[in-house]
């Protein structure tokens, strides 16, 4: 059962502006990462359901989470099947993000109201979702879907849209201002915040500091 209302979620969404997206078959590294980017000053994670057993990795997270960081809210991402998120929101998940648009997963997220993202890719899709009660959707890959203009022209007619871009978005000022004065809600920022580099050398303070440094441009920008 999770811990944090979708209220809560999608609060926090705005307040973080920046959602880590990942996956790593140790159970180790994954904790080690989750605990930089929480260190670092981050709330929510996105962990991603990409690999065998992937399921049994994010319970033991969650309760590493549950118990060390209680602040962290753990959602789960790649989610496209309405089983698939049942199995993870049995397991405790906060949040489900998924890549394409499906109704099924709508049904089972709201019946136990869990805040639900899914991928869309159209302004008909954003609308589908939104009347299946979607409060934040996910655009992915955000660079091919239009980048920020397509932010701009959705949120021209329809103001009340929260969007979240994953992929495509950079750790820079640069690339965060031209997102967030687009008018994004948060973005999702996977390898290139979580470096190939970091996971290599196992170099958590180098995340953590940089984790910290995100935050804080975020805030900048926010103002």
């Amino acid at each position: 059962m999770s811990r944090f209302t979708r209220i809560q979620v999608a609060l926090q969404m705005k307040e973080s502006g920046i959602i880590p997206v990942f996956y790593h078959p140790d159970l180790e590294v994954c904790r080690s990462v989750i605990k930089a980017c929480y260190e670092g000053g981050l709330r929510l994670f996105e962990f991603t359901n990409r690999g065998d057993f992937a399921h049994e990795l994010f319970s033991e997270l969650n309760k590493n989470a549950i118990k060390e960081m209680p602040e962290m809210i753990m959602g789960t991402g790649s989610v496209v099947d309405a089983g698939t998120a049942s199995l993870y929101i049995q397991l405790g998940s906060n949040f489900i993000v998924s890549p394409v648009l499906k109704e099924e997963i709508a049904l089972v997220c709201n019946r136990r109201k869990i805040l639900w993202s899914p991928g869309c890719g159209s302004v008909t899709e954003i609308s589908r979702a939104e009347e299946l009660g979607a409060e934040v959707v996910k655009i992915f890959p955000a660079p091919s879907v239009g980048g920020p203009e397509f932010v701009k022209t959705v949120r021209g007619p329809q103001p009340w849209t929260n969007i979240m871009p994953t992929g495509g978005v950079e750790p820079t000022e640069e690339s965060l201002k031209t997102w967030f004065d687009a008018g994004v809600y948060c973005v999702g920022m996977g390898s290139n915040l979580i470096t190939h580099e970091i996971i290599k050398n196992q170099d958590w303070n180098q995340l953590k500091e940089k984790v910290t440094a995100l935050v804080s441009l975020y805030h900048k920008i926010r103002k």
